[in-house]
């Protein structure tokens, strides 16, 4: 369930601040997003997969943590991640 490296890589990539990063908030929280999408899709055939559906909470947590970190910090990076994201409306 783990993402692949080469597209780990990708997202890295697009949300990046600069050449060397990947830890900001905008990173981490793209690369969430993307495992958050991936479980959604298992948990359509396997519906009774209660512990992956546990970390799938956790992950939609911490997601939200950091948004609301960046939030706080810098709102122009906020408001540009979730519309490139299309987390909200």
């Amino acid at each position: 369930m783990a993402l692949a490296n080469v597209e780990k890589t990708q997202i890295v990539a697009k949300y990046r601040v600069h050449d060397t990063d990947t830890g900001s908030p905008e990173v981490q929280v793209a690369i969430l997003s993307q495992r958050i999408l991936e479980l959604t899709e298992h948990f359509k055939t396997h519906k009774k997969d209660h512990h992956s559906r546990r970390g799938l909470l956790m992950m939609v947590a911490r997601r939200r943590k950091l948004l609301n970190y960046l939030k706080s910090r810098n709102p122009e990076r906020y408001k540009t991640l979730i519309q490139s994201l299309g987390i909200r409306r």
